[in-house]
């Protein structure tokens, strides 16, 4: 029997019930390629539904891996090919503003292939990772090799956590939710000292 899904990942028990690891391939597939999609809750949902024993974990971290990979090279893909002059165009429909497009394109200038790797796990960068290191010109290889490092710790960290939750993950989300705002507390302030950090940093350069 599927498991009770909590709070948001409640919604997605249909698709999985009827799709199953079709849903996870598409849904991560299209998310990473800058379509709106709950790429990241569909694939803790498939682990909770694998930790019950209702899909095998391994089907479901191999498929999202391959999903995830794929969907960043067609953004890879559209950004090489349509540039910056696309991205303002249609960027709007998918949520990548052009404000969002060039924070996103600072950060992989400085950074290049440590951003690819680390971005997976940033919202809205997840979303915008191929297309921002296509408009900046990252080679392929490169691209690919740091692209699936990334996909791979992602999916694996979100498949292994949701899959030991399994049956238990009503309790989890108590707890979770529980301690949810302390969380934001904490990431809140850690986030004010690192841009203090920063402007006392670029004051003392002037």
């Amino acid at each position: 029997m599927a498991p009770s899904l909590p709070g948001p990942l409640a919604h997605l028990a249909p698709l999985l019930g009827h799709y199953g690891y079709w849903a996870v391939g598409a849904v991560v597939f299209v998310e990473d390629f800058g379509i709106p999609a709950p790429g990241e809750t569909i694939l803790i949902a498939a682990g909770v539904y694998a930790g019950a024993g209702q899909l095998n974990i391994v089907a479901v971290a191999a498929i999202a891996f391959v999903a995830a990979v794929l969907g960043d090279n067609v953004g890879y893909l559209i950004g090489r090919s349509g540039g910056r002059a696309a991205v303002h165009r249609w960027g709007r429909y998918v949520l990548l503003t052009p404000k969002r497009f060039e924070a996103a394109e600072e950060f992989f200038t400085r950074r290049g292939g440590e951003i690819v790797t680390v971005a997976r796990f940033v919202e809205g960068l997840r979303q915008a990772n191929g297309i921002v290191a296509g408009t900046t010109g990252m080679p392929w290889r490169r691209f690919l090799a740091f692209n699936a490092l990334g996909a791979a710790l992602w999916v694996g960290l979100w498949t292994t956590l949701a899959y030991l939750a399994g049956s238990h993950i009503d309790k989890v989300y108590e707890q979770i939710t529980r301690y949810q705002r302390y969380v934001l507390l904490a990431l809140g302030l850690l986030a004010a000292a690192l841009l203090a950090r920063h402007l006392l940093r670029r004051r003392r350069q002037t």
